[in-house]
């Protein structure tokens, strides 16, 4: 697939090129720093973030404000110790805190650890151990996951009202005084490290990736040319995970694109408010949320929206066949991973706009090009042959990756041989029109509701449970989340489910168990108890054969 950056391209091309160029000499500099180009370049009287709290008022941070604000967070970081290459970790809500917490870290040259607040206690601590966090902020909401940990917890957004709902013993008020730190940034470049996070896990423990400054310019070049918000921008996907801390806070910032963050969980009923009462122009959020707002639809009228755009999970034809018929906009898919970004899509900047195809992913963007590595050998794929979705390393300058971990040197099954290309891990065809056609997964991980899980989290948990022998999980398809969890669970003693009523109590109790112990999100929805697991001779559990099982369910349904 050529890259829609080449030497020969259109006039349209040549100015795209221009942009992907002058970004990337932004973040090319030896002295360049995050809050420089994240904050401090821009006017002070300029928008920055529109917060929406759930009785849809608005408080607005300006550039100045948000300077001040995260000058004031990084005193209170320094206080306690934090600097260079410290991990600082927030379990937090949407609000004005985050941004300027995340800010204060990195102009003491921290490093950014972001968790997700549906998070179990359990599933927090392995990160937070993983990553060595030395210091985590917190809201009194969230407080009791952490109160344990053996790190500095700090607490914020502490008031009169939840004073009393929050463990107040070992947390240390995170107060927002009149000191400030204003020295200069200590590291500077674009490989200083920037955000410690962690991939889904599918055949073993999640995975550290540590984003480096540079990280960043292709989230900028996807804002800017992939997504092109005009007047109204809004994110809903959430910034524990990296497409809503990217799209909804850090590239805007960057990009000086005021970013719509509404502070509540999220409610279909209440983002239709959000979309009406703001004017909302441009939408992104993951195929699911699209699915929740259909099924609340309140029949409002929508003016001045414009632009409507996914990513998270593969998008299924009705999303695209609602919005036509609802809201005569065409849902635009974009295809990212933690490990690159997004670097393919159906564009909406008008250079490179292509109306989407049911079921594909797009093409590359600028700055990046991909193409299908055969099945059996590293040579290209022809036009429309299943292969390997991968990026050409050379040819794509807003790839960053190296390798999992602190040093970015673990590059396990991610790249070919000669390393001149990284595999995403994807089956897919690509056609004469470099229009990539998604197929399949070539790993287990679990694509519901934006999120990506791998089944050897939800496995491990389920496993401790006393009425568990052995479990393992697949995707099973899901009109509303795109997919679910599905268990297969060999029980200790099969009596306990004689009877459908003990089986229905025992999915329930398995289910509130992996909410409990791993997160709120990545429950199993479907369980299904068996004598046994299919096996390999070597003792593998094989897992086409329980998607095998899966699909069989589905047509019995039918």
């Amino acid at each position: 697939m050529h890259s829609p950056i080449a030497p020969e391209a259109t006039a349209e091309g040549r100015h795209l090129h221009r942009r992907v160029s002058e970004i990337l000499t932004d973040f090319g500099s030896s002295s360049v720093t995050a809050p420089w180009l994240m904050c401090d370049r821009h006017p002070e009287e300029q928008v920055a973030f529109r917060f929406v709290r759930e009785d849809l008022s608005e408080e607005v941070m300006t550039y100045g404000q948000l300077k001040a604000r995260s000058e004031r967070a990084a005193h209170v970081l320094a206080a306690q110790g934090v600097g260079v290459g410290d991990r600082v970790a927030s379990l937090m809500g949407k609000g004005p805190d985050l941004p300027a917490l995340i800010l204060g870290i990195w102009r003491l040259g921290a490093v950014y650890v972001p968790l997700f607040t549906a998070f179990a206690a359990s599933t927090v601590a392995d990160r937070v151990s993983a990553a060595d966090v030395r210091v985590i902020v917190t809201d009194p909401s969230q407080a009791p996951k952490v109160a344990d940990l053996d790190c500095t917890i700090m607490m914020a957004n502490l008031t009169d009202e939840n004073q009393t709902d929050a463990p107040t013993s070992g947390f240390i008020p995170f107060v927002n005084g009149d000191l400030s730190f204003s020295g200069p940034t200590p590291v500077e470049g674009p490989q200083t490290a920037l955000v410690h996070m962690f991939t889904s896990g599918t055949t073993g423990k999640p995975k550290a990736v540590v984003h480096p400054l540079a990280y960043v310019a292709g989230w900028q070049s996807y804002l800017e040319l992939g997504l092109a918000p005009a007047d109204t921008f809004w994110c809903g996907a959430d910034p524990g995970w990296a497409y809503g801390l990217y799209t909804s806070l850090v590239a805007p910032m960057t990009a000086g694109i005021p970013s719509i963050v509404c502070c509540g969980a999220f409610n279909p009923e209440a983002s239709w408010r959000v979309l009406a009462t703001f004017g909302v122009t441009d939408f992104a959020a993951a195929p699911t949320v699209y699915r929740a707002m259909r099924a609340a639809d309140p029949d409002v009228e929508l003016p001045h929206l414009r632009r409507l755009s996914s990513a998270g999970e593969p998008l299924t034809p009705d999303v695209g066949e609602w919005t036509r018929d609802r809201l005569d906009i065409d849902v635009h898919d974009h295809f990212g991973q933690t490990e690159l970004g997004m670097p393919a899509g159906f564009a909406h900047h008008p250079d490179l706009r292509l109306n989407p195809v049911p079921s594909a992913m797009g093409t590359a963007f600028p700055g990046w090009e991909l193409t299908a590595l055969k099945l059996g050998s590293d040579a290209i794929a022809d036009a429309g042959e299943v292969g390997r979705l991968a990026v050409r390393v050379d040819a794509s300058p807003f790839f960053t990756f190296t390798g999992y971990g602190v040093d970015r040197d673990f590059r396990g099954s991610r790249f070919t041989d000669d390393g001149s290309y990284y595999l995403t891990g994807d089956l897919v065809s690509v056609d004469a029109q470099g229009i990539i056609h998604f197929s399949s997964r070539d790993d287990d991980v679990i694509l519901m509701a934006g999120y990506r899980i791998g089944p050897f989290d939800v496995e491990s948990v389920l496993v401790k449970h006393p009425a568990v022998g052995e479990a393992a999980v697949v995707a099973s398809p899901d009109e509303v989340r795109g997919e679910v969890i599905h268990a297969f669970v060999v029980p200790t003693d099969p009596t306990l489910l004689d009877g459908v009523l003990a089986a229905q109590e025992m999915t329930a109790a398995l289910q509130t168990w992996v909410k409990q112990n791993y997160g709120a999100h990545a429950y199993p929805r479907r369980i299904t108890f068996v004598d046994s697991l299919p096996k390999t001779p070597s003792g593998k559990v094989q897992r086409a054969v329980l998607r095998g099982m899966v699909s069989a369910k589905e047509q019995d349904k039918k």
